[in-house]
């Protein structure tokens, strides 16, 4: 197995903490709901599915997902809420940037077009390690764990999938990815991949 010349990341809960109950709760501020309101009061799981298969645009998007909490939601506010929800890992960060000076690194996330078109204002730390390489699953047209996803995301990079390792926070979307051809790397910490790297003839130092 020849060692990875693409390591493909994950963004929430991979690069960064993602802490999505503090961001419903605090939806649920902003519309005025009981502190004990249910999550699927003010989050609608169909809508941020559609939403990463890229079924629907950006602004049809934020149109729905105020409308679920009865407000005009606006580009701005939701950034601000969702960039609130998003703690950045330096040590994983400086991983990255390590990596990208022995292999070409990217980002596969399982988001919508608006975080995508957003990501510079919610991410600002990514485009200087990884440059044009950060794609949202909605510009593919599939999310993970589809393998289709991933076949769209190499295609898109220009890498073969035998010469690609993935990691993911979540085993299924690991899964998936090995389903598709790729090596594969459940995220623990930037030890574990630091391990796995070197495994695959990859040694990396920071």
């Amino acid at each position: 197995m020849p060692a990875p010349r693409l390591v493909l990341f994950d963004m929430d809960d991979v690069l960064c903490h993602y802490d999505w109950p503090g961001r419903v709760a605090a939806l649920a501020r902003l519309a005025g709901l009981a502190g004990d309101a249910y999550p699927d009061d003010v989050w609608d799981a169909d809508l941020e599915d559609r939403a990463d298969r890229g079924e629907i645009d950006a602004a049809e998007y934020l149109a729905r997902f105020g409308s679920r909490l009865g407000l005009s939601l606006n580009r701005a506010q939701w950034v601000e809420n969702r960039r609130a929800a998003m703690t950045p890992w330096p040590d994983m960060l400086a991983l990255a940037k390590a990596i990208s000076e022995r292999a070409t690194v990217a980002i596969l996330s399982n988001n919508g077009h608006l975080t995508g078109e957003c990501i510079d204002a919610l991410f600002p730390e990514l485009r200087p390690i990884f440059g044009e390489r950060i794609t949202m699953s909605a510009r593919l047209g599939a999310q993970k764990p589809d393998p289709e996803v991933y076949h769209r995301a190499l295609a898109l990079f220009g890498f073969s999938a035998h010469e690609t390792l993935f990691t993911d926070d979540r085993a299924e979307n690991v899964d998936g990815a090995i389903a598709a051809g790729l090596m594969g790397h459940v995220h623990a910490g930037p030890d574990t991949l630091r391990t796995r790297l070197a495994e695959l003839g990859l040694p990396i130092s920071t």
